[in-house]
């Protein structure tokens, strides 16, 4: 049996609002795949936080595990968590060893209440959504990344962000980024590892492989997808999939 899995765009900019519960029969394993993201994650009582991955992360969830997370797109979670996202590159940190102590308690006592609480809105909810409590939850997170990225201080730039983005999406090389950017190829490298956790050609990999991945499950034949996802052949698409996640592609979508 599946795990029971929810999303919903935030409140937040440029971030996911996630739930999900495991079956509660045996203890069960599941692939994350790398996508240039980081989140905040509840699970049943602390709060972690779960860098960028340079390859699948496999997770062994125990029976009737519960999760909330909030995924913040490429380059943004930085800007939540006050650190460079190399720092948690591949890493899953408690959230307090980012945070001054008191700061990370709070949110962990107030995300506790709304656990708490999450059961008797269940009705209200919807018998789906009750028991995980992911609306309930997820609004104490959305509140918290709100607050932060409404501060001042930025450690990455959010212009550059977004042409990186943009470019390594659209398939550019890597020198045309640069020069998009009005900066060298080393420095733009720098910025990357700040904002990403990994260069642009990493990151363009990742963002090219999770859209080949979506085009699969959604019906859509190998050699298309190959070629819609901007790859060589199949065989390039192939090895690109096995290189990041360790399985096949037939594998992922199944």
């Amino acid at each position: 049996m599946r795990a029971m899995y929810r999303e919903r765009v935030s409140r937040v900019p440029d971030a996911v609002l996630w739930w999900s519960t495991s079956p509660g029969t045996a203890a069960a394993e599941r692939r994350v795949l790398p996508d240039g993201c980081m989140d905040v994650i509840w699970a049943d009582g602390a709060l972690l936080v779960a860098g960028p991955d340079t390859a699948a992360h496999v997770v062994t969830d125990r029976p009737g595990a519960r999760y909330v997370g909030l995924r913040f797109g490429p380059g943004t979670g930085p800007a939540v968590f006050g650190v460079p996202a190399r720092e948690l590159r591949d890493l899953r940190v408690p959230l307090d060893d980012l945070w001054p102590g008191a700061e990370a308690r709070r949110l962990t006592e107030r995300a506790g209440e709304a656990a708490d609480a999450g059961p008797a809105l269940g009705p209200a909810l919807g018998p789906a959504l009750g028991p995980v409590l992911g609306p309930v939850l997820g609004a104490v997170l959305e509140e918290e990344a709100a607050r932060r990225l409404g501060a001042t201080h930025r450690p990455v730039d959010t212009a550059l962000v977004g042409c990186v983005v943009e470019g390594v999406r659209a398939g550019r090389p890597v020198a045309r980024i640069a020069a998009d950017t009005g900066i060298g190829e080393r420095r733009l490298h720098r910025r990357c590892l700040d904002a990403f956790g990994y260069g642009p050609r990493t990151l363009g990999r990742i963002l090219r492989m999770n859209r080949a991945v979506d085009l699969a499950r959604g019906g859509t034949p190998p050699a298309t997808v190959a070629a819609v996802a901007g790859y060589a052949d199949q065989a390039h698409l192939s090895r690109e999939v096995r290189s990041l996640t360790g399985v096949t592609l037939g594998a992922l979508i199944r």
